[in-house]
């Protein structure tokens, strides 16, 4: 191995079962143990563009019938509209103050290549109906046909067009797994154009190093029970050549002293980010940045999955006390 190779001695594990712990509630138990015969994605050479088409279109179909499964428990009321000629999903909460309220503009999740359409207007209505904020879900464009930066450029331009009608001290920008990679490029993006910065950030488990070089990438495979490994393929496909440690692929690698808004970074015990929670959250606290670090027991990527676990209403309850906190 190289760590030995360069005169370091790994950990060796011996064979062993680790169960649910019983320190989390009951449904989250019956969510890891449901889960451990899930396998891991196989996904193609990151050169293989129809291989690629051909996968996410076979895959499409259960991701809307789940997408489908959110949307009948959400309460706000969606409209599509286009922002920038950028496909979102407006939700607003039944009771929420449209006019004078914080605005949460959201980038959903999926690897860079999936979690679109469907996905990302009912994770939109859904963080709109637990929060109780507007949440505009941007369903922006995604690899193979549009690779880096055709993402985080969607998103600054929604942004840009959001705060023509809309105070920037309103706005937070956020999003989970993938979309929390481009929740925090795409402020660096604002930042570094100029522009005046949201109110504040919010990372739920995100891809902040495409590289996956920390440590959980290799003490949390396999424990994770709901995505087992890292994602090189999908990562390079994003990528489309760039140095995965530009910041705007790899936000972990940006220069935050520089000014960046507060800061909210969501992980768990289990998951297979957490090293990227972690990382960027002592980075963002180095450069003295306002940033919180929440961590859940036993909690995989994303949550427990489905959503029935009580610690997934903790997680939009403090997603909204933040949001509250930063905006009023």
């Amino acid at each position: 191995m190289a760590e030995e190779k360069a005169g370091l001695t790994p950990v060796r594990l011996s064979a062993r079962e680790i169960p649910p712990p019983s320190t989390i509630s009951a449904a989250a138990q019956k969510t890891l143990s449901d889960n451990v015969s899930v396998p891991r994605i196989k996904w193609p050479p990151a050169d293989d563009q129809d291989a690629w088409r051909k996968q996410l279109a076979t895959a499409n179909p259960a991701r809307e019938q789940m997408a489908a499964s959110m949307l009948a428990s959400v309460t706000a009321k969606i409209e599509t509209t286009q922002i920038a000629g950028v496909l979102c999903y407006d939700c607003v909460p039944i009771d929420a103050a449209r006019a004078e309220g914080p605005v949460y503009l959201f980038m959903h999740g999926g690897a860079f290549v999936v979690g679109g359409g469907m996905f990302a207007k009912a994770q939109g209505g859904r963080y709109a109906t637990a929060t109780g904020v507007r949440t505009i879900s941007v369903d922006y464009r995604m690899p193979p046909d549009h690779p880096f930066p055709a993402a985080p450029e969607d998103c600054v331009a929604v942004y840009k067009a959001l705060i023509e009608t809309v105070d920037s001290k309103r706005v937070v920008i956020g999003g989970s797994s993938a979309g929390g990679n481009l929740a925090a490029a795409t402020t660096l993006m604002i930042r570094d154009r100029g522009l005046p910065l949201p109110a504040a950030v919010i990372l739920l488990t995100p891809e902040a190093d495409l590289t996956e070089s920390g440590d959980t990438f290799r003490t949390n495979a396999d424990i994770d029970v709901v995505i087992k490994g890292g994602f090189p393929e999908c990562n390079a496909l994003y990528a489309n050549g760039h140095d995965l440690r530009d910041p705007y692929v790899s936000p972990l690698f940006g220069d935050f002293t520089r000014g960046f808004p507060p800061t909210f970074v969501q992980t768990g015990t289990r998951d297979l980010f957490l090293s990227n929670s972690v990382r960027i959250h002592r980075k963002l606290r180095d450069a003295g940045i306002d940033a919180e670090l929440h961590v859940w027991e036993a909690m995989p990527h994303g949550g427990f999955i489905p959503g029935e676990a009580p610690e997934n209403a903790e997680i939009q309850a403090e997603v909204a006390r933040f949001i509250r906190r930063v905006v009023g």
